[in-house]
């Protein structure tokens, strides 16, 4: 027999269950299902890496997408009220910078940790790379021989002069090389080495890494610095032109009988006030699976930071192998002032 409760009694137990609901977390509040991710990444190939997400685990994947900058100056004036779960965004400056305006809260997870190479991931959890890239010597087939740009110490010589170009070097691609650069040559020798960068400049520093390879490959200047993805959206364009640009010009690893190659990440971490955390989390731990790091690193001509992940793109394979450098991101994060610093004094911009 079911008894009638006393008048009023529904009433009390609303506003009971209204005064625990405050003290919930927000991921309890009917949004245990759902991940708010922020991102500065615009492939194509990243509707099926979310996609895969949501088939997976059935947790529905938000997004705000914008500039690096914009997003990092949104969650600071979103602060502890933020919506967002998860930053993703490209090179280890932002990240860095992220991680010093304290907007991540360090991950403890087996999975990333047994997945991502250690040089891949911020020692204390904050942020995970789960693509990379490496920043190369570009030059011109028919006016260098190949065999006096073998380092990054090589485009400083006097040899060099004159046959140079470069985006700004304070943009983060170069002040993440030259932060690794100050922790395997030491500050003053990594000084000495954009000074010479500097002298040998055939035009001031401007636009970007694609702008770097066109120069090269029309003899403006002979050799540049680029990162891999630009030369092989060249190289894979379905543009005539851009082909022959590619063609042009030669591709070197730098370094590879000493620290090797500088490599630069892709990445993201959990957001200090994300609501819903757990989801967070198991949103990383999908990024470093095995179809999702094909998808991630292929949409923007990247390598997977997880080893042995197969890649369906042959104009970065043809790159082939290479020795890199295996210095962990949390130093080039730590080493960003100190780049600055150096190119200031030089004055370089």
């Amino acid at each position: 027999m079911i008894k009638t409760l006393p008048r009023g009694t529904w009433s009390s137990l609303a506003v009971l269950l209204f005064v625990a609901s405050l003290g919930a977390p927000r991921s309890a509040i009917g949004q245990e299902r759902v991940l708010n991710l922020y991102s500065s990444r615009h492939y194509q190939t990243d509707e099926s890496l979310y996609n895969g997400f949501t088939k997976q685990t059935g947790i529905k994947i938000n997004r705000i997408e914008g500039t690096e900058d914009a997003l990092l100056e949104r969650l600071k004036n979103e602060g502890p009220n933020s919506p967002a779960d998860v930053l993703i965004t490209v090179d280890v400056a932002r990240l860095w910078r992220a991680q010093q305006m304290n907007l991540f809260q360090p991950v403890k997870s087996p999975v990333l940790e047994q997945r991502i190479p250690s040089h891949l991931r911020e020692p204390g959890g904050h942020w995970f790379g789960f693509s990379k890239r490496a920043r190369v010597i570009v030059y011109n087939k028919q006016l260098v021989n190949p065999a006096d740009v073998q380092d990054y110490e090589d485009l400083a010589h006097p040899k060099m002069k004159g046959k140079v170009c470069t985006r700004s070097l304070g943009h983060v691609y170069n002040l993440s090389l030259m932060s690794a650069l100050i922790d395997h040559l030491g500050e003053a020798k990594a000084q000495q080495w954009a000074q010479g960068i500097k002298a040998n400049l055939a035009r001031d520093p401007k636009g970007g890494d694609t702008d770097q390879i066109r120069s090269v490959a029309a003899g403006e200047c002979q050799v540049a610095i680029s990162n891999t993805y630009y030369y092989v959206r060249l190289a894979s364009s379905k543009k005539p032109d851009e082909r022959a640009a590619a063609e042009k010009v030669g591709v070197i690893f730098p370094n590879q009988k000493s620290f090797g190659t500088h490599i630069n990440i892709s990445g993201g971490g959990v957001l200090r006030h994300a609501p819903n955390r757990e989801n967070a989390f198991k949103f990383l731990e999908y990024l470093a699976g095995d179809q999702a790091q094909s998808y991630f690193a292929n949409g923007n001509n990247e390598w997977p930071a997880v080893p042995g992940i197969r890649l369906d793109n042959p104009a970065l394979a043809a790159l082939g192998s290479f020795k890199e450098d295996k210095l962990n991101v949390g130093t080039l994060g730590q080493n960003q002032p100190l780049a600055q610093k150096a190119f200031n004094i030089v004055g370089l911009k």
